[in-house]
């Protein structure tokens, strides 16, 4: 039924593999008109499609039937919500037919092309966006910083495993001193350093709308951690901040212990692996006896 909705673009991206599309007339009802998600169900149904009708197998089949079909549900969904394009090469039909879409609120691109994230920030009803595992690397998270700062729809980000270094997390930190929607922000496991932990933590000196934060695994160390600390004293919006993994030291460790005596908003700190000695746990001991958060 869906390959019956295709038009001619999206037709176009089939014909280098010589599928046989069906000849019979287009369904009178719009089935289509009521899907809401996008997800590895169909990537699981192409598979299912290609060892069917006994097509040659290959990723570059694949990729083009999905391609195509995903174009044909952002062109006339009336309702899809949630799109999930883990790992799909995407073809300038899905650009242009995403770009005019004014429903999704949710996007998972999960290991995508370059083309493809950079311009889903410019998509003004998306409120959900990850981007896990892209390599964005330092230039990437620059220019993405640049869009997040003016963006006035995005609440959840997800950037883990990105390869950003401090410049990318000075470069965040500017974007989250001007944005006043974005509520959650996930880059763990990227390198941002002691530099990019500071430059964070000023920011949330100033932010009044992010409350949850991952930093976990981020080699922030001492100074990162004391950053974070001082942040913690007049932030009054974080609930949730996960620096795990970070060498924070004993030192660290009693810094972010005292932050809690007069922090009444943190609801959940996650510190493992952080080498805070018997110093930094008898510290954190005795702050759990005065915070009420």
């Amino acid at each position: 039924i869906f390959l019956l909705t295709l038009n001619a673009k999206e037709q176009a991206l089939l014909i280098p593999f010589e599928i046989t599309l069906p000849s019979q007339r287009k369904p009178l009802f719009e089935y289509t008109s009521y899907i809401t998600s996008v997800n590895n169900y169909l990537y699981d149904g192409v598979i299912n499609l290609i060892l069917d009708k006994k097509y040659q197998t290959g990723d570059e089949l694949k990729n083009a039937i999905n391609c195509s079909l995903i174009s044909m549900f952002l062109r006339t969904s009336k309702n899809l919500e949630y799109l999930s394009l883990n790992e799909v090469i995407c073809s300038q039909v899905i650009f242009e037919n995403l770009y005019e879409n004014t429903t999704i609120t949710s996007i998972d691109l999960n290991a995508l092309n370059n083309y493809f994230r950079s311009m889903a920030i410019d998509n003004t009803g998306l409120t959900s966006l990850n981007l896990r595992y892209n390599s964005i690397g330092s230039e990437g998270g620059k220019a993405f910083a640049d869009a997040l700062g003016i963006n006035i729809t995005l609440k959840n980000l997800n950037l883990s495993y990105n390869n950003l270094d401090s410049e990318g997390g000075k470069a965040l930190a500017v974007a989250l001193c001007k944005n006043a929607t974005l509520t959650s922000l996930d880059i763990c496991e990227n390198n941002l350093g002691s530099e990019g932990g500071r430059a964070l933590a000023d920011a949330l000196c100033k932010n009044t709308a992010l409350i949850s934060l991952n930093l976990r695994k981020n080699n922030l160390g001492l100074e990162g951690g004391r950053a974070l600390a001082d942040a913690l004293y007049k932030n009054t919006a974080l609930t949730s901040l996960n620096i795990g993994y970070n060498h924070i030291g004993p030192e660290g460790g009693k810094a972010l212990a005292d932050a809690l005596y007069r922090n009444a908003t943190l609801t959940s700190l996650n510190l493992a692996n952080n080498n805070l000695g018997s110093e930094g746990g008898k510290a954190f001991a005795d702050a759990l006896y005065k915070n009420t958060a």
